[in-house]
């Protein structure tokens, strides 16, 4: 899940950037999605910067129930070799697991790991990967297995509509 819109408040680190309104309404309406889609996230992981921690903030309170979220330094302006470590290191009990990051390196990762680069899901997700969207991957190993091309790409959405 890459991060809710971010403000852009003078004078205030990258890090530190916090959601806008817009951000504000994106996020709810991406944890409904999660909620009603993805059964089960039992291992969050979470950038350090503030946009991402209000994201997940949001989300967490549409999903049934939250799991304890993890905040890892390494998300941050993170390359796909950093993002494959963070998911390597998730418990081997986690059968799914939610990251909120950051493009360019969640867009990199995703595109890194899917099977069906030609899939419809995967040309939108090239095109832009914009605040709030979702990549779904699947797969049949450890987490510590993740590599190139060992996932499939189930879906890419990007909610929008109806707040919660």
């Amino acid at each position: 899940l890459r991060h809710a819109k971010s403000d852009y408040p003078a004078g205030v680190a990258d890090v530190d950037r916090p959601l806008s309104q817009r951000g504000e309404t994106q996020a709810p309406l991406a944890g409904r999605w999660v909620a009603e889609n993805i059964a089960g996230i039992d291992h969050v992981v979470v950038s350090v910067a503030q946009r991402t921690r209000q994201t997940w903030s949001l989300v967490s309170l549409q999903l049934p129930e939250a799991p304890e979220a993890m905040f890892d330094p390494r998300i941050y302006e993170a390359s796909v070799s950093d993002l494959l470590q963070v998911i390597a290191d998730a418990p081997d009990s986690a059968r799914t697991v939610l990251l909120i990051g950051h493009n360019p390196g969640l867009e990199d990762l995703v595109l890194h790991l899917c099977t069906n680069p030609e899939s419809k899901d995967a040309d939108r997700l090239r095109e832009k990967f914009p605040t709030s969207a979702i990549a779904v991957l699947d797969f049949d190993d450890d987490w510590s297995g993740l590599d190139s091309r060992g996932a499939d790409l189930v879906t890419f959405e990007v909610p929008r509509g109806q707040k919660p």
